[in-house]
């Protein structure tokens, strides 16, 4: 019965016309996606109204998106974990090698809620220099520790989330990472307005809706798992040895690059927006005023999240791809894996065109739903626009990483995924800000793309000039 399952899988991915195989795994993706940036936001939107004082409300709303680094380091380990044993046994499941995609579903899983644990105690220990280190002010420090502690808490259970989540994709069960994930984002959104509105929770009530989302994902999951062809998880096929850590360490890394790299950037972003802000002036009703600290980081934090949510369709669509990619390059067929790729970066780009004009025309509009101080609103709407212009290049970068990473390419695969978040924009966060000030840090994300364009796509072409030798 086992042996027939395994068939059945082979035949549908490696026979279904490549453009159908995509989008049938990739909708599912895609509406976790989306959903996911939907309550992540949700966070935003809601302590935005914490309270009747614009100025406590925009200091709840800069706290949030100092936590975003932490969030960013927890998501970027989980998906270490995730990615690199993800595309390992999705390449052995294309070889017919099930043993070792087994123990590798399990030790990855493990790995990911021992990390998870350690992360939660340490940065518990040491929250309140954590939270220093992050910028938080003395306007902002006490909401960004109560978010923070509630957050580290719920580090194991989103760590290891995620790996499930991935490794589920892999095998081409989207469906089931899919209900996984929209089970915890309806939890959220639930929580979010009743904590926070209700209960009079504050940017804590934020924090525990965030965390039992992620525990209801992790649950729903967990179970998942165990239905159909899918690898159930099992503590004997754990094996935390060289080979495996090898295998997580190549397929994960470019994973932990960009997520990690993600968080660096985003801190850099908050503590330059933060002391760019205290001193820039902006003219609001015909009278110069100074930006701030907190409005500035507000701004920044509220265009990051609505980018973020934006290019999550993008990400979806790309993680269809990457069980495609995985499964038939383990298989042989890189003709498939071509047509993918070069089917993704089309329509992607097409889509992302018309996504960024829409947010570049409204961006006004979008970001008054989530700030009301008028200084954090002219800095999110000139961030927005500057990302909205730069938004359809991220189709041939992202893509470009996914395919690299899928077939097992580390170290090409960790280029492309550290040049948008580090090589490109680290550089460019510190020296932009010098000459153009505010604007400098509003503009830094899309120059920032423009530049990984040319460092991703010549990697991609030269791993598919190969193919066809």
């Amino acid at each position: 019965m086992s042996s027939q399952k395994n068939q059945s899988r082979r035949e549908f991915m490696t026979q279904t016309p490549v453009p159908k195989l995509i989008l049938t795994l990739s909708v599912p993706t895609i509406i976790s996606m989306l959903v996911t940036a939907i309550y992540n936001t949700a966070d935003t939107f809601f302590v935005a109204r914490v309270s009747t004082d614009p100025a406590v409300n925009t200091a709840a709303t800069a706290s949030v998106g100092l936590v975003f680094t932490v969030m960013a380091i927890i998501q970027a380990f989980g998906f270490f974990c995730g990615h690199g044993s993800g595309n390992y046994l999705s390449r052995m499941l294309g070889a017919g090698n099930h043993k070792e995609a087994n123990e590798m579903a399990s030790t990855g899983f493990a790995m990911a809620l021992i990390m998870g644990v350690i992360f939660a105690i340490v940065g518990n220990i040491f929250i309140t220099p954590i939270a220093q280190f992050l910028g938080a002010t003395d306007a902002t420090m006490q909401f960004t520790k109560d978010y923070m502690r509630i957050i580290l808490f719920g580090a194991p259970f989103m760590m290891a989330q995620f790996v499930i989540n991935n490794q589920l994709r892999f095998q081409g069960a989207a469906t089931y990472a899919m209900i996984g994930l929209m089970c915890g984002a309806v939890m959220n959104m639930v929580l979010d307005p009743l904590l926070i509105m209700v209960f009079h929770m504050e940017v804590r009530g934020a924090g525990i809706a965030t965390v039992m989302g992620q525990i209801t994902s992790f649950i729903v999951l967990l179970i998942g798992t165990s239905k159909g062809e899918n690898i159930k998880m099992s503590w004997g096929n754990v094996h935390i040895n060289k080979h495996y850590i090898y295998e997580i360490i190549n397929g994960g890394a470019p994973s932990l690059f960009r997520q990690g790299l993600a968080a660096i950037s985003t801190l850099l972003l908050n503590r330059m927006a933060g002391a760019v802000g205290a001193a820039a002036v902006v003219t609001i009703a015909g009278v110069e005023q100074v930006i701030g600290a907190e409005s500035a980081i507000a701004g920044m934090s509220v265009a990051g999240r609505l980018m973020m949510m934006m290019a999550s369709a993008l990400i979806g669509f790309g993680q269809g791809y990457q069980p495609v990619c995985s499964f038939n390059y383990g298989a042989g067929l890189t003709k498939r894996v071509k047509e993918g790729f070069n089917f993704c970066v089309k329509y992607s780009t097409i889509f992302l065109i018309g996504i960024g004009a829409v947010c570049f025309a409204f961006a006004p509009n979008i970001v008054s739903l989530f700030t009301r101080q008028e200084a954090a609103h002219i800095v999110g709407v000139s961030a927005l626009r500057f990302m909205s212009l730069s938004l359809p290049l991220s189709g041939a970068i992202v893509i470009s990483n996914m395919m690299l990473q899928s077939i097992g390419k580390g170290f090409k695969a960790s280029i492309t995924a550290s040049a948008r978040n580090g090589i490109c924009f680290i550089p460019l966060i510190l020296i932009l800000p010098q000459f153009f000030g505010i604007t400098g840090v509003e503009m830094t994300q899309a120059c920032a793309d423009v530049l990984s364009l040319f460092i991703a796509v010549p990697l991609a072409i030269s791993e598919l000039k190969k193919f066809n030798e």
